[in-house]
């Protein structure tokens, strides 16, 4: 398909059925047919339409577009409208698998541009043969488009999301279509109208492009035939409830044309409350009954029914769910499915939304499957052939995962050191497997959490993972579940924790609660979960509102589900500012409103926190919040811990920029934020910033010989930047790499694409000298608890020459780096005076008082009053 932005998934009930036939359901009583073949008034209604009534390859059509139909995305928008155009071919693998697309997205010549109507409706004259130039015209059977604003963040599509879909005629092909009832241009063709009802009456035309039989039938039923004709008429009242499939068929020429349409008959929905023991959300396995129970919370919904190759992903009265008596919870018990079988399952949501269950723990994704690894998908049901978009996966035969460390002892908060990766571009084969074998890479290192990047199921394979849309599946593309529990296992078992980036600010397209209340490109008002309009600044996606009961419902059972089933160790939490509803805008200028203390959001944190407590008490709650130092100090205060990003100063500091405290170290103490204890995840790269090495070889200082841009030197900074880094107090954070001195730049193949896996680094002797020097820092840290929360007697962190000392217990520690390009002086201080024991060339060192103390560029001394352990 073409580069443009997509809704990925798209809202129907139909059937995709990779066959140029089209589809339509209803349940009806035959009435009276019209057969006269001379009667034909084309129906000039709908979303995208020909007006010459067929769409010929060879001959020039008039498409009309409207734009208040479909998702009406274009209506009332001002400016030029334009066409995306594309081709599905025999050589495509699905309808999303557009070829020969000939205008880019960004195209607004006059050769794509629509004509503005006095009716307010849009038209578009071309020749297919013309425009597309084919040398075999025989192999299309659509042409797919879509219709866009100037810029292309309007589009214009069916009411489900999906592409817009047009049968090619061949140069004197048989052809059929339904002028009456108004059909959207969908690839399995559907009713504009999204469901009937029991008891109304349908009026059918079908018109042939030849003179010949055309018959229509209903569940292999006929209905009306017609003779030597080019139009049939009928009216069909509805008697029963769910999809019921009607056949159109031409017969010329000793030839036969077939055209299938479905229609979605609702039906009154039983009002029960759930059966004890069933879960309000997902899945329920009733072993001792053999019965499973299906629920989805969909409050303001009229019916839910349940799909899947149980029932041939039809719906029919048997697989109509029930309705709570509170209106919020849909569900069904089916009873003598196969205990040894893999199912998949959808849910239909009002006749016109398919959904996969929000609560899927593993689904199939038609589109990005085939970018996951053939042997694990080869362990995959066979993706339905009846199904359209996301499935979810029900295995009822799962072996429980055999955990081998069960008694994980959490390594002490304060001592952490966090190894933040993103598997995508830590590990070449991109799996689970090949990271439990980086495992001993880790040991020697001595970190002890690894924190991974979302692996939560997200829109696409080669993502950061921060456009989540199913929160409790696993992201198929890096291996299995088993896989990646094996991974825990074995960290576990070397006394590595393992953290999990969620996120849980937001969610994309794909997520079913997003698409159960959407329109015009935005989460309606009903949703239950989500805003309308983001309440801050720097928001992606959707925005939950974590004031809704129903959100936080989800976001519990998402986090109890990961702790209980993964033994995850604990979560960092993107965007922890976004979870509020205290309105300061979306505009960058609100950032400072947004930062500002917010006591309703302390205490929806405070709520999730003893949550998560309440399952797990050793659980590490990381917060990505940026918020106002009286907010995070409370936060701290009931054992949250918060990032704090010291990659700018910190930066400058490598690359000797020190003038007007620009290179201030001194928030790494909590000291100086007023806290109580060091709650603080400090760092000096994250996923999210340039990485330091990047900027010393392109902007690093330099005077006279001594250059930072130099590899070496460069390197040299890292050490010296490295040492009070970590050895200020609390628990720190690595950025994967950062230890080799990663210096491929953030911004190298987009933000964030993928980027070189350099572990050829690990074989340099100048990168692996910051390796030692980082494993050399963290043994200190770990091993001596002056590190934890020791006290910060002095300090002065925001000039060239930098020192702080601490001392707890009798234990005394001093820093002292000269961070210019040029030697610098200070004078000893009295807490700097005495005797001290100098860790890196192990001797002793004595400043007197006011002793002027001279450092080379780059010079650094990590001093104890006694040899430190380790």
């Amino acid at each position: 398909m073409g580069t443009f932005p997509v809704f990925n998934y798209m809202r129907s009930y139909l059937f995709i059925l990779f066959v140029p036939i089209l589809l339509v359901i209803g349940s009806c009583k035959k009435g009276a047919p019209n057969n006269d073949p001379n009667v034909v008034e084309d129906n000039l209604e709908g979303l995208m339409i020909v007006e010459q009534g067929f769409l010929s390859w060879d001959k020039e059509v008039t498409l009309i577009f409207d734009p208040s139909k479909g998702n009406a995305e274009l209506k009332n928008v001002a400016g030029d409208f334009y066409l995306h155009m594309g081709l599905i071919t025999t050589a495509s693998s699905t309808p999303q698998d557009w070829k020969n697309v000939i205008s880019s997205w960004t195209d607004n010549s006059n050769t794509f541009k629509l004509k503005k109507r006095a009716d307010g409706k849009y038209s578009y004259t071309f020749t297919p043969a013309a425009l597309y130039k084919l040398s075999d015209a025989k192999s299309v059977h659509f042409i797919t488009l879509l219709v866009r604003n100037a810029d292309g963040t309007k589009v214009a599509r069916n009411k489900d999301g999906a592409d817009l879909y047009l049968p090619i005629v061949q140069q004197n092909g048989l052809a059929l279509r339904f002028n009456y009832p108004e059909t959207q241009p969908t690839y399995a063709l559907q009713t504009a109208k999204e469901a009937y009802a029991v008891g109304e009456e349908i009026s059918f035309e079908v018109l042939g492009s030849q003179l010949g039989k055309i018959s229509l039938s209903l569940d292999g039923e006929q209905v009306g035939v017609a003779e030597n004709a080019k139009s049939l008429k009928a009216t069909y009242k509805v008697n029963k409830v769910g999809h019921l499939k009607f056949v159109a068929q031409l017969e010329a020429n000793g030839e036969k044309k077939i055209l299938e349409l479905r229609l979605f008959v609702a039906g009154k929905t039983v009002i029960a409350d759930l059966p004890q023991g069933a879960k309000p959300n997902g899945v329920t396995l009733h072993k001792e009954s053999n019965t499973v129970t299906f629920a989805l919370t969909a409050p303001q919904k009229e019916s839910v029914f349940l799909l899947g190759d149980f029932n041939q992903y039809t719906a029919s009265e048997k697989y109509a769910l029930k309705r709570s008596t509170d209106g919020k919870t849909f569900w069904i018990s089916v009873p003598d499915l196969n205990w040894n079988q893999k199912y998949t399952y959808q849910f239909l949501v009002d006749g016109d939304l398919t959904i996969a269950d929000p609560y899927s723990e593993l689904v199939l994704d038609p589109v990005h499957d085939a970018g996951i690894k053939a042997g694990y998908l080869a362990s995959l049901p066979v993706y339905p052939a009846q199904a359209k978009g996301i499935v979810s996966v029900l295995n009822l035969n799962a072996a429980p995962y055999l955990w081998v460390n069960s008694s994980f002892k959490k390594p002490n908060p304060y001592d952490l050191v966090i190894y933040e990766t993103l598997l995508r571009d830590f590990v070449n084969s991109h799996d689970y497997t090949t990271l439990k074998d980086s495992i001993r890479y880790f040991e020697k290192l001595g970190v002890n959490v690894i924190q991974l990047m979302p692996v939560q199921e997200s829109e696409g394979n080669s993502t950061w993972g921060y456009n989540p849309s199913f929160h409790l599946a696993l992201d198929k593309y890096y291996g299995s579940q088993a896989e990646l529990k094996s991974f825990i296992d074995a960290s576990h078992q070397k006394g590595i924790a393992v953290i999990l980036d969620v996120v849980l600010n937001h969610a994309f397209g794909q997520s079913p609660m997003v698409q159960m209340y959407f329109k015009n490109g935005a989460t309606t008002a009903t949703n239950p979960w989500f805003n309308p309009i983001a309440t801050h600044p720097y928001n992606v996606g959707y925005d939950f509102n974590h004031e809704s009961a129903l959100t936080q419902t989800f976001v519990k059972d998402v986090l109890k589900y990961w702790m209980s089933e993964y033994k995850i160790d604990g979560f960092r939490f993107d965007l922890s500012k976004g979870f509020t509803q205290k309105n300061s805008g979306t505009a960058e200028s609100a950032v400072g409103a947004w930062t500002a203390y917010d006591a309703s959001r302390v205490q929806l944190w405070k709520m999730y926190n003893s949550y998560i407590r309440s399952v797990d008490p050793d659980a590490y709650v990381i917060l990505e919040h940026f918020a106002d130092d009286r907010e995070e100090k409370e936060l701290a205060e009931e054992g949250m811990f918060l990032w704090n990003n010291l990659n700018h100063v910190g930066s400058e500091a490598a690359m000797g920029y020190n003038d007007n405290g620009k290179s201030d170290l001194s928030r790494l103490f909590f000291q100086k934020r007023a806290f109580t204890s060091p709650n603080l995840i400090s760092y000096i790269e994250s996923h999210d910033e340039e990485r330091l090495m990047y900027k010393n070889i392109q902007y690093g200082n330099a005077a006279g010989s001594y250059s930072i841009k130099n590899l070496n030197t460069a390197i040299d900074r890292n050490i010296m930047l490295a040492s009070f880094f970590m050895l200020s107090p609390g628990p720190k954070m690595i950025w994967q790499f950062g230890e080799l001195g990663y210096d491929v730049s953030i911004n190298q193949n987009g933000r964030t694409g993928e980027k070189p896996i350099n572990w050829a680094y690990y074989n340099d002797p100048v990168r692996t000298k910051l390796f030692k020097h980082y494993a050399n820092m963290i043994r200190i840290k770990k091993s001596n608890p002056i590190f934890r929360n020791g006290n910060l007697v002095e300090s002065s962190l925001n000039s060239h020459v930098k020192y702080f000392v601490m001392e707890q217990g009798g234990q005394k520690v001093l820093l002292l780096g000269n961070f210019d390009v040029v030697s610098r002086a200070v004078a000893a201080s009295a807490f700097m005076s005495g005797t001290w024991y100098d860790n890196g060339s192990h001797s002793t060192k004595v400043y007197n008082p006011n002793q002027e103390i001279s450092l080379a560029p780059g010079e650094f001394y990590v001093l104890s009053n006694t040899k430190l352990n380790n």
